[in-house]
């Protein structure tokens, strides 16, 4: 899963280049989201997320990820409407930081701040000014500091998701499920937490896991995954379709 799943032009932001630029934040919609089924998560969101996606893990390279799932299918964005509005109460912060990003540069291994030019909120005309003359307007001040914030939150996942790991609490999620009249879908490649497991660790890593605050991480988590019926029922309402079983 690529951390760059919906940015078709990332190109790190210069302030030579984008000294004119501006940002339409005014009617902004989330079409470029709508071919995403999925979007990585930070454990700090899962309180909220846990409320309307199922939160599960998938592997992203070597490396293995919590995510929010928006959809049964590939290129399909349930809780992006027609009109391109997101429809739920939360929109998790991957989603909410475009068309910024930090991305990686394997040349200094270090992370640039970069911008989608694909952006269609990206213009030379009406917006929000990127720079106020040499310095960073008040928008990307903030876009800068929501980027700062997420990364060390992202962090703060890796190292929750290698405790996981390490106490060998991940076991494969597969599910088959029944929507429009009967067509099947197959969930696979995915993770969860084993309750199992969990109840038999040691005191002293239960403890652990209590003392982060990642032990209510793994409870948003399962309790998260009864979200999966509503993700069918969106599916199912998109398309026309039977009310759906699970």
């Amino acid at each position: 899963m690529s951390n760059l799943m919906f940015y078709k032009q990332p190109v790190p932001l210069n302030k030579a280049t984008h000294k004119d630029k501006k940002i339409r934040s005014q009617n902004r919609t989330f079409e470029f989201s709508a071919r995403t089924n999925s979007v990585i998560l930070a454990g700090i969101e899962f309180s909220e997320a846990s409320k309307e996606y199922p939160i599960v893990f998938a592997e992203a390279g070597k490396n293995i990820v919590p995510v929010a799932m928006l959809g049964l299918r590939n290129g399909e964005n349930l809780f992006v409407d027609e009109s391109g509005l997101w429809d739920a109460h939360y929109i998790p912060a991957f989603v909410r930081r475009y068309p910024f990003v930090l991305a990686d540069t394997p040349e200094n291994d270090q992370r640039v701040v970069c911008i989608d030019e694909a952006y269609e909120g990206f213009t030379d005309r009406d917006g929000e000014p990127l720079f106020d003359g040499e310095e960073p307007s008040p928008l990307l001040k903030q876009a800068l500091d929501f980027l700062e914030q997420y990364q060390k939150q992202y962090v703060r996942t890796e190292s929750f998701v290698k405790r996981l790991r390490d106490n060998e609490l991940l076991m494969a999620l597969n599910a088959k499920v029944d929507v429009l009249n009967g067509q099947q879908f197959g969930l696979t490649g995915l993770l969860a937490v084993d309750e199992r497991k969990l109840v038999e660790l040691s005191d002293s890593k239960a403890i652990e896991l209590f003392r982060t605050g990642e032990l209510s991480w793994i409870y948003f988590h399962l309790t998260s995954l009864g979200c999966m019926g509503r993700i069918i029922e969106r599916m199912a309402a998109r398309h026309g379709g039977e009310k759906a079983k699970q």
